[in-house]
C-alpha cells in the first residue's frame, strides 16, 4: 500500500520489456529484493538491487494496463516505497493497481499552479467525482473540474518539478488509479440495484 507522495524521481536505465533498470538514490536505503516498489503508479517487486539502483519485473498485463510500453533510457518515474504501519499517510491510500490510462487534453497556468485536463474512457470516469481523489502516474492528486469524458487536477509547483508530470505534454499517456472506495461501493450495492429493477 502507498500514499501516493512520490518520494524521487527515478530514471529508466534500461528496459527490454521485461526486466525494467531504475536509477536511483533516496529510495534505496533500506530497498531490498522481495520488496514492493510504486514505480509511476504500479505495484512492483524488486528482484535485483545493483549500484545506484535496481531491476523489476514487468509483466503483460502491467504493460497491457500502463504506459510502460513507451518506456525507454532516460526516461522520468516516480518512485514510492510502501507505508510504513504506524506513519502518516500525505496523499491516500493507493494500491499500485492501475486501472487503465488518461491521456493529457491540456495544461495551462492558474494562479500559482497548473490546471491539467485529462481525457478518460468510461470504465475510468464512472469512478470519478469532483474533489475525490485520485493516482495519476502514482502521485495522489484531487479531481477539481469532473466532465463526462474527462477531469482535472491542479498542480503545485512542487509536484510539478518533483514528479513525472513536469514533463508531460498534451496527448501523452498518463497511469490512472481511481479511488478504491469508489470500486468497493459499486461492488457492494450493484446486486441490489439490479434486484431493485426487476420488481
Amino acid at each position: 500500500m502507498f500514499s501516493g507522495i512520490v518520494e524521487e524521481l527515478g530514471e529508466v536505465a534500461a528496459f527490454d520489456g521485461e526486466r525494467l533498470d531504475i536509477k536511483a538514490s533516496d529510495v534505496l536505503s533500506d530497498l531490498g529484493v522481495s520488496d514492493s516498489i510504486c514505480v509511476s503508479g504500479a505495484c512492483l517487486t524488486v528482484i535485483e538491487t545493483v549500484e545506484g539502483g535496481f531491476i523489476v519485473e514487468v509483466v503483460p498485463e502491467t504493460i497491457e494496463r500502463t504506459n510502460f510500453g513507451a518506456l525507454k533510457p532516460g526516461s522520468p518515474v516516480n518512485l514510492e516505497r510502501p507505508l510504513a504501519y504506524g506513519g502518516r499517510v500525505g496523499g491516500h491510500f493507493v494500491q499500485g493497481h492501475v486501472d487503465g490510462l488518461a491521456t493529457i487534453d491540456s495544461i495551462s497556468p492558474d494562479g500559482n499552479s497548473l490546471r491539467i485536463w485529462l481525457k478518460a474512457e468510461g470504465n475510468i470516469m464512472r469512478y470519478v467525482v469532483e474533489k475525490g481523489f485520485i493516482a495519476i502516474d502514482g502521485i495522489s492528486l484531487t479531481v477539481v473540474d469532473v466532465a463526462d469524458d474527462g477531469f482535472s487536477v491542479a498542480v503545485i509547483p512542487y509536484t510539478n518539478e518533483h514528479t513525472t508530470l513536469g514533463s508531460r505534454q498534451p496527448g501523452d499517456a498518463v497511469n490512472i488509479e481511481v479511488d478504491m472506495t469508489a470500486k468497493y461501493v459499486e461492488r457492494f450495492t450493484l446486486p441490489h440495484l439490479e434486484n431493485r429493477k426487476g420488481t
